[in-house]
């Protein structure tokens, strides 16, 4: 950890201006963390608040043990949306909002839908995969972390956090496989 954040943290534990740094620093990336595990604006910004605010609430008992600041953060933002998921039997949203924006873009209806069913084939998909496995997928594609972060986030080594990104990539294959062969089974039926 650079000895300037690990100050600020220290300041941090006193000072709420010097935790509206760290806010500031982090709140993108938390959000976005919890805006592709719970698909919706609205439950991630609820969610992103509260991480912020556990955290404000217990910096002072935050310790570095050789893994950076945004690592803690990232697990009290995990626990959080875990308990959120295991609270409610939710439905996937798709906000009408993200459409409308690309419609204003020029594309043209067919291309939005197409671009659409598509993006909702593969979030089933990866929504189908065990947590960790969602977990994994986000911060490394979404986030860009690399395999040590991810790793110091998910408490595992990297050469653990490599396989298990295997046995993900190949277990979503087989999803959208799945999905693709009952397609076409249902277009064979219909005529």
């Amino acid at each position: 950890m650079a000895t300037d954040e690990y100050a600020l943290i220290e300041r941090a534990k006193s000072d709420p201006e010097a935790f509206g740094i760290l806010y500031e620093r982090y709140v993108g990336k938390i959000y976005n963390y919890m805006y592709y595990r719970v698909g919706n604006h609205y439950d991630a910004e609820d969610l992103t608040a509260r991480t912020f605010y556990r955290a404000m609430n217990h910096i002072a008992e935050y310790t570095p043990r050789g893994a950076p600041f945004s690592a803690w953060l990232y697990r009290i933002a995990h626990n959080l949306m875990a308990n959120w998921h295991r609270d409610r039997q939710r439905h996937q949203v798709f906000p009408l909002e993200d459409a409308v924006l690309r419609a204003e873009y020029g594309e043209e209806p067919h291309q939005i839908s197409e671009q659409e069913d598509e993006k909702l084939r593969l979030l089933t998909a990866i929504r189908n995969l065990p947590e960790d496995r969602q977990q994994l997928l986000i911060l490394k594609f979404v986030e860009g972390l690399s395999n040590i972060e991810i790793g110091q986030i998910m408490g595992r080594s990297e050469g653990a956090i490599k396989s298990l990104y295997h046995r993900t990539l190949v277990s979503l294959k087989e999803l959208l496989a799945e999905h693709e062969n009952l397609v076409k089974e249902l277009a064979e039926e219909e005529d």
